[in-house]
């Protein structure tokens, strides 16, 4: 990912935030008929910057640091969980919000005009290996840990135990579990941090004045207040 340094964000607790707001991420893959891209919710277990350890025995040559790990699942029917044993390298990416800026936008356009359009996003990069978990109890408490996070927010939340016992089994059974640690994580948050401030704070403003959920969250990064992803 091209990376200016203005646009780098490194605070694990924002990466983290985000990845924990936004769980569904695109897992990248590189199989035998090329790249591939899976779109699925991730239970994610990050740990902070002074828990990181290392992913092998120290003096291990290539030797990487976890920070963590992504717990996902796939149908049994996709062919993505056999390809990664040749290849268990992977990249998971969680896009944040996003949200147009029109030159209109900022004030020293309407002096100079010298301003082009562009887009404003965060998105958080996380790398590591894949390792396939084909068993029950692995992807039973995977479904249930999302399923919690997933139905939090509803009046009355579904649980596992309202489906049938010989039902949910069945289901449990035609999906196959992935757990990748992680080795790298890149965040790169693009909010006009290379515009002058009255430039930024006018696209922020405007942002803010619309009714998106992704516009709003956008204009509130760009003022340096936490989103509302």
């Amino acid at each position: 990912m091209y990376m200016p340094a203005h646009f780098e964000e490194n605070r694990p607790e924002v990466l983290h935030r985000l990845i924990a707001d936004q769980p569904f991420g695109t897992l990248i893959t590189n199989g035998p008929n090329g790249l591939d891209a899976n779109h699925l919710p991730f239970d994610a277990q990050l740990v902070p910057v002074a828990g990181i350890v290392d992913a092998a025995p120290a003096g291990t040559e290539g030797a990487a640091r976890s920070y963590g790990i992504l717990r996902a699942h796939v149908a049994r029917a996709n062919p993505v969980w056999q390809e990664v044993a040749a290849n268990p390298e992977a990249l998971v990416i969680f896009q944040g919000p996003a949200a147009y800026i029109s030159p209109n936008w900022y004030p020293s356009k309407h002096e100079a005009h010298r301003q082009v359009p562009t887009y404003n996003y965060m998105v958080v990069h996380a790398h590591g290996r894949i390792v396939v978990r084909d068993d029950e109890a692995f992807v039973r408490g995977l479904v249930a840990r999302l399923t919690r996070k997933m139905e939090a927010g509803e009046a009355v939340p579904w649980k596992m135990g309202d489906a049938p016992a010989d039902y949910l089994s069945q289901m449990l059974g035609a999906i196959v579990g992935l757990e990748i640690e992680v080795t790298k994580l890149v965040g790169k948050w693009k909010l006009s941090q290379n515009k002058d401030a009255a430039d930024r704070r006018g696209a922020a403003e405007t942002l803010l004045a619309r009714t998106s959920d992704e516009q709003q969250a956008v204009g509130q990064a760009m003022l340096g207040a936490p989103p509302a992803f």
